[in-house]
């Protein structure tokens, strides 16, 4: 807890603005229903847990504006903040401060960035490319096939980073791959085994795509400068 309060001051430091921050009030989502392995709250240690909601009290103490999700998720919140922010032109520059990598696909130039903090690198579009080998809306897909453990979706079988990154890079998304690897226009080592599996495993994949899309139309904020970070008079 304390390093996150730790890390929003950091920000604040060094020159941010409008901050919010946003948290899984619990763990349990729409998504879960939609896939019986999907992650939930079972293994985490309780005083990690009970330690949410004085994070939550802490941030709002600190003037910053919170999103406690409960049907959505923390990941989501920041997408629909990022999409809303970005359509201020006020607003010079939204930056995502995460690593996660589904929060890639929100990534838009010049107004959308991911920073990862620890590190402090800034990914645009051609650093989620360089990162991931696709472009930021092909991110779904991308997931859908090679899965995604830490949520607890396993991708497709066969369907590597690599061969996935290959074939999304020429067709962006699921529907425009071809059936017949015979038409593809890259080659993919096993093209014939991962078209059969794409096949066989169609309405598989859209399900797993659905779950790594991020929701943007949830209702966050109604002005940007409800987000403002109160500085000291």
């Amino acid at each position: 807890m304390r390093g996150v309060v730790a890390s929003i001051r950091g920000l604040v430091r060094e020159g941010a603005t409008h901050v919010a921050v946003a948290t899984d009030h619990v763990i349990e989502s729409f998504r879960n229903p939609m896939w019986a392995g999907y992650k939930t709250g079972e293994g985490i240690d309780p005083a990690l847990f009970a330690q949410f909601l004085l994070l939550e009290d802490a941030l709002r103490a600190e003037g910053i504006v919170v999103w406690p999700m409960v049907e959505f998720e923390a990941d989501d919140a920041l997408a629909a903040g990022a999409a809303a922010a970005a359509g201020d032109a006020r607003v010079n520059r939204v930056f995502i401060c995460t690593p996660d990598k589904d929060l890639a696909q929100c990534v838009r130039d010049p107004r959308v960035v991911q920073l990862n903090r620890r590190t402090r690198t800034i990914f645009d579009e051609a650093g989620i490319v360089a990162k991931f080998g696709v472009r930021p809306p092909s991110i779904p897909d991308y997931l859908a096939l090679v899965g995604d453990a830490a949520d607890g979706y396993p991708g497709l079988p066969g369907w590597g980073a690599k061969s996935t990154a290959t074939v999304l890079a020429r067709y962006a998304h699921l529907e425009s791959i071809p059936g017949d690897p015979r038409d593809w226009d890259v080659r993919v080592s096993g093209s014939e085994r991962l078209a059969a599996t794409l096949r066989s495993d169609f309405d598989r994949a859209l399900l797993f795509r659905d779950l790594a899309t991020l929701r943007t139309d949830i209702p966050l904020f109604d002005d940007v400068d409800a987000l403002r970070v109160p500085r000291p008079a």
